[in-house]
């Protein structure tokens, strides 16, 4: 009889040759269960998405008391639900006053296709501005926001979007008078975890307002307390004008938003066309419950101001001479071993010492480092060693 592993593989639409291929039991806080027992501590986090770590108890118990009310209601937009206003209220309360409407989807990619969308009927204009090595999704039109090899073989993509190199300030003026949006990550994830040099994003503000480009921010991964603070862009001092959220903000549930003011975002509702975007399932009930109760959380539990001590844990702990360059910020890491086979290998053993490790898509020299925020620091100093124990064998 055909185990799991085998079912998987014969039956569920594959992505790539797994390095992973864990048969997954249960999960709990920083721990992840194999149906054989073992546990493993998961130093990435779902891929950034389970920053309160697996099964929150506020968050579960928010899931269960919306599910026992009512899942899908009507299409997105048609119907009053409390969970959406709850959240929508949370969020623009947390926010400058320029992001003040929430548009709630169903993913991260989903919320980027409806960010340039909203751009482009706003000024009625077609240019796009993306950065090199950036990811924003895997929709036709995220895919098209991305100069590298991962779409050669989806082309024709969305026409009439240029590139410029991140950090590079003399491409700040390939900004002109036609660009429609600058989309961008404050801190570049898929790249290795790149951090945008001193005054750079206000200089790229700057020629936003000076051209009529809408600026903005792709916060998938450095939303939602993991960068020590609530939004990536509050270390930077630079506002953006439509602000796209997904994987953690959604607390371990399928949630995209894109955000801005009233002004911009009625663009979408002025019946030319109708329905301007439109979503099924977007803002599910239960999705933004457990949205409300991940903010509230991290919010009210004084999670935040723990992040800046962990990471000092890590770079402490973190010393090893394979180990070439430590860099981020908050719990949003990157180990730099300028070889691309120690790496992968790294990710790989690691998994055997128990411990969940992830590559970059366009850096395979550097090892992704995201753990739960609520994990202690004593768990913070056995992961460590437990990768250091890795990187031994490797």
């Amino acid at each position: 009889m055909a185990n799991n592993k085998e079912l998987f593989n014969k039956y569920v639409a594959q992505t790539k040759h797994s390095i992973f291929n864990l048969d997954i039991e249960k999960a709990e806080g920083i721990y992840v269960y194999d149906t054989s027992g073992k546990k493993y501590i998961d130093m990435i986090s779902g891929i950034s998405v389970n920053n309160l770590g697996h099964n929150h108890p506020n968050i579960i118990k928010a899931i269960k008391s919306q599910a026992d009310k009512y899942l899908h209601a009507m299409v997105y937009g048609e119907f009053i639900q409390t969970p959406q206003i709850n959240l929508a209220k949370l969020l623009s309360d947390n926010l400058p006053e320029n992001l003040s409407v929430s548009f709630f989807v169903n993913s991260g990619s989903e919320a980027i296709d409806g960010a340039i969308k909203l751009a482009k009927k706003y000024n009625g204009k077609s240019e796009i501005i993306a950065c090199k090595n950036s990811y924003h999704g895997s929709t036709l039109g995220a895919t098209s926001l991305s100069d590298n090899k991962y779409n050669i073989y989806f082309r024709p993509l969305i026409p009439d979007i240029k590139f410029i190199e991140f950090n590079n300030f003399n491409d700040i003026e390939k900004i002109t008078e036609k660009t429609s949006c600058l989309i961008i990550e404050p801190i570049q994830a898929a790249a290795g975890i790149i951090m945008p040099e001193k005054n750079y994003l206000s200089k790229l503000k700057q020629r936003c307002i000076e051209t009529g480009t809408l600026l903005i921010f792709d916060e998938v991964q450095t939303a939602g307390g993991r960068t020590g603070k609530l939004f990536a862009f509050e270390h930077f001092d630079v506002k953006p004008d439509i602000l796209v959220l997904a994987k953690s903000i959604g607390g371990g549930m399928p949630l995209g938003i894109f955000i801005s003011s009233k002004k911009i975002m009625d663009s979408l509702n002025d019946k030319h066309p109708l329905l301007g975007h439109a979503t099924t399932f977007g803002g599910h009930p239960v999705s933004c419950a457990a949205s409300f109760a991940m903010l509230k959380t991290l919010l009210n539990k004084n999670i935040l101001d723990t992040v800046k001590e962990k990471r000092k844990t890590i770079f402490e702990n973190l010393i090893h001479p394979k180990i070439k360059e430590i860099r981020g910020i908050g719990l949003f890491i990157a180990l730099e071993f300028n070889d691309e086979k120690l790496a992968k290998n790294i990710i790989k053993n690691g998994l055997k010492n128990g411990v969940i490790l992830n590559s970059f898509l366009f850096n395979d020299t550097s090892i992704f480092i995201a753990p739960p925020l609520t994990i202690k620091n004593e768990e913070l100093e056995t992961a460590c060693e437990l990768i250091k124990k890795t990187i031994n064998k490797t």
